[in-house]
């Protein structure tokens, strides 16, 4: 497979050749299953915990093929699921262990690349989420306020005013925003071929255009086993790092669903164009319609823009095809030309791919030491950040099963989702959210006001318990 012709693979100022594929079978410490955020940064953090460890990474194609090469660069202390849901299952002290160590990760995260010399154009600018309609205001002064009664300090996250929103961001229609400052912008091209990079230098061993057909559990007759048609590899633990892609392998079609997530990017803006919409910190920027959008402002002054809205595949189905919808492309140069109208500058890059998105939106952390299985994923499109903290904790899981660090109490490590329903009924219910929000939006535009459809939607996130 090649790799996708996003932005971040066509600026990396490098050719993308590919690394020898598996020749044969392989015996091993560790070996992951996927070159991704996951992937690399687990085989970092265990040959920095014990460098005698003998590590293999097995791609399908190129490290950062999947999400971890096309997403929308927000190295974020973003959490699928909500502060009130986690605080709900989890308690008060987990909630808050979870966001101090989330907020602490986005720096973290910017300290290691400097420290392993990669650069990922990292910038902490901060987020600001724009408030473009009463509603879209009401629901961000209240996310604020139920912050504050849990404990969320105004540095941590804040409500604007237009005036002080406009020193962020100018947008159309713009009545006020929120602003945190837990967030990086980053080049994900830059940042994954970087710690590939990286994990060579450490004595990691990485084999690409090695398809993992299926994981085997360790029994009492052999270790834990990686099936590629190249070869077998054998190893005390096999680490699934997959996230979209876990559903194509052998017995994992429900542990995950491929969400669909598209991008597009302008051509380089001029100066006088961010003297007028501000983003002179290189915050990330959203508004708080019910689809979710996302943007950057990129090293070399380009917009890159995205959002969800193409459907879910029937069966889980991923194809290369999937990742360009003609129609999601067009409603996201609509959109950002309505939200900044003086844009010039034409499209010049198109592109998307899955994410993976559990049953109940929650992230994992798993081990099974007795079968030598190990998985991480599930970010639901906020894995920038989160994969280094999974990774982090599955490191310490591996390397110290029996030491209580601050990311292996983390609430979703342990976590173990429940599986989707079958088909057609996760086909069903999943394009109907997409509809749900789609609806929501619309009316909210046409008259301001919070939509039915968006309280049916509220109930079915609301069914999904960790």
């Amino acid at each position: 497979m090649r790799p996708p012709s996003s932005l971040w693979w066509t600026t990396l100022g490098e050719p993308v050749v590919a690394r020898p594929a598996l020749k044969g079978d392989l015996d091993v410490d560790v070996a992951i299953v996927g070159g991704g955020y996951t992937g690399l940064w687990t085989a970092r953090e265990l040959v920095r915990r014990d460098s005698s460890l003998r590590i293999a990474v097995l791609e399908q194609s190129v490290c950062g093929f999947g999400a971890s090469g096309r997403n929308g660069g927000w190295a974020s202390a973003l959490y699928p699921l909500s502060d009130s849901l986690v605080r709900r299952h989890y308690g008060d002290e987990s909630a808050h262990h979870l966001r101090r160590t989330l907020q602490g990760a986005v720096h973290t995260l910017g300290s290691a690349l400097f420290e392993d010399g990669v650069d990922a154009h990292f910038h902490r600018g901060g987020t600001v989420v724009a408030a473009r309609s009463e509603t879209q205001a009401q629901r961000l002064r209240a996310s604020v306020d139920e912050a504050r009664a849990n404990g969320v300090s105004e540095q941590d996250l804040a409500w604007l005013e237009r005036d002080e929103a406009l020193e962020h961001l100018n947008c159309t229609a713009l009545l006020g925003a929120t602003y945190t400052p837990h967030c990086a912008r980053v080049h994900p091209g830059r940042l994954v071929r970087g710690l590939a990079a990286t994990n060579e230098r450490l004595g990691v061993s990485i084999y690409e255009n090695t398809r993992v057909t299926r994981v085997l559990p360790a029994t009492s007759r052999r270790r834990a086993t990686a099936l590629t048609p190249c070869g077998e590899v054998r190893a005390n633990y096999v680490v699934r790092a997959t996230e979209a892609f876990t559903a194509t392998l052998h017995g994992e079609r429900r542990t995950v669903v491929p969400l669909f997530s598209l991008m597009v990017a302008t051509e380089p803006l001029s100066d006088a164009f961010f003297s007028e919409v501000g983003l002179s910190n290189y915050e990330t920027f959203a508004d708080n319609r019910n689809l979710i959008i996302y943007g950057q402002r990129t090293k070399d002054n380009r917009l890159a823009f995205g959002g969800r809205g193409a459907p879910y595949h029937f069966g889980s189905t991923i194809e290369p095809r999937f990742d360009a919808n003609d129609h999601v492309f067009g409603l996201l140069a609509t959109t950002l030309h309505e939200l900044f109208p003086q844009l010039e500058g034409s499209i010049t890059h198109r592109w998307g791919g899955p994410l993976a998105m559990p049953r109940d939106h929650s992230p994992f952390v798993q081990i099974d030491h007795a079968r030598g299985l190990a998985a991480a994923g599930g970010y639901t499109g906020d894995g920038v950040v989160l994969s280094h903290v999974a990774a982090t904790a599955l490191a310490d899981l591996l390397v110290a099963p029996d030491v209580e660090t601050e990311y292996s109490r983390l609430p979703f490590v342990h976590h173990d989702p429940r599986r989707w329903e079958f088909e057609p009924l996760r086909w069903l219910g999943i394009n109907a959210g997409l509809a749900l929000a789609t609806r929501a939006d619309r009316v909210e535009v046409r008259h301001d006001r919070s939509s039915r459809a968006l309280r049916v939607l509220d109930r079915l996130y609301d069914s999904f318990p960790p």
